[in-house]
């Protein structure tokens, strides 16, 4: 009996260390925030691990405005105040 409460110990211990990594890498809640300036406007880019999901355009003049991504996969956004607006995405050169 004390042989197998030994080993039930041992592996205890041995899982601890995995479970404290796992934790670590665990995804976050919060979403990172990259603001920029561009010209005359403020940029905030919104992701949650790595996806860009929204972008806040705050202009000098007149009221910030928030684009979307129109399905949720692609690199296609929309207002999300005026969703029949379409936004350019064209490709004019590509290397």
């Amino acid at each position: 009996m004390r042989t197998l409460n030994r080993l039930l110990l041992a592996g205890l211990m041995a899982t601890c260390p995995v479970v404290a990594l796992a934790a670590e890498d665990a995804p976050s809640a919060d979403p990172d925030v990259t603001i920029r300036q561009e010209g005359d406007k403020t940029i905030q880019e919104y992701r949650q691990n790595g996806f860009l999901y929204a972008i806040k355009i705050t202009p000098k003049n007149g009221k910030p405005y928030f684009l979307v991504r129109a399905d949720g996969t692609d690199a296609n956004f929309i207002r999300s105040d005026q969703p029949d607006m379409l936004i350019p995405s064209w490709k004019i050169f590509e290397w």
